[in-house]
């Protein structure tokens, strides 16, 4: 789910920042530039440190110094096939809405869940619907109630910054992982913690 990543960047220090020690000001100029970002690698979440740094021309006119830094970046980078643990976000007619803390675009669609199931209003949040999955005489609700859901990474895409938007548009999200809660221990966990295990002690 997290990888290490080494990158090669130009890094502009602004003359306020000359004062720090050189390598507390790059970093910080770092964490402007790539913290929560989303990159073709993956979404930056840290700066995990510094290799090299070379340089430190002062341009005419600018009075920031611009270095030749080397680093290296913690990413979210989660691969198809991948089971992750999150907590529930909201839902809709079209299916959840999960959240990693860090990261709150995993959706997982409502050909995803597990079925039989219906999609009804939430008696507790008149403006949120929730899932209900029926398994023989037992229904089990998929809502806010649920401290941590399980799921499996399906697809990973990074959509096209839009040119135009409307005024009720939803946040554009950089980067999409799809999952899926449809198979054996996936969905909340705590679906699956009232299970007896299997005993293998009788003949």
């Amino acid at each position: 789910m997290f990888c290490l990543s080494e990158l090669e960047d130009t890094v502009r220090v602004p003359p306020s920042d000359l004062n720090l020690p050189l390598e507390v000001a790059i970093k910080k100029a770092l964490q402007k530039l790539f913290l929560d970002k989303v990159l073709s690698i993956g979404l930056c979440v840290s700066i995990y440190g510094i290799k090299s740094i070379e340089g430190g021309f002062v341009l005419p006119g600018d009075g920031a110094a611009t270095y030749k830094v080397v680093f290296r970046i913690v990413v979210f980078r989660p691969f198809v096939g991948e089971v992750i643990a999150a907590k529930f976000k909201e839902s809709d007619s079209n299916g959840l809405r999960l959240t990693l803390g860090f990261f709150e675009d995993v959706y997982v669609p409502a050909p995803l869940i597990p079925t039989p199931n219906r999609c009804e209003p939430d008696p507790y949040n008149r403006n949120q619907m929730r899932w209900v999955w029926k398994y023989g005489d037992d229904e089990f609700i998929i809502d806010d109630s649920c401290q941590q859901i399980k799921f499996r990474v399906e697809n990973i895409s990074y959509p096209p910054v839009p040119t135009e938007r409307a005024e009720d548009a939803k946040p554009f999200a950089p980067m999409v992982v799809t999952g899926t809660i449809d198979d054996d221990g996936l969905g909340p966990v705590s679906w699956w913690e009232a299970c007896a295990p299997i005993s293998d002690a009788e003949d």
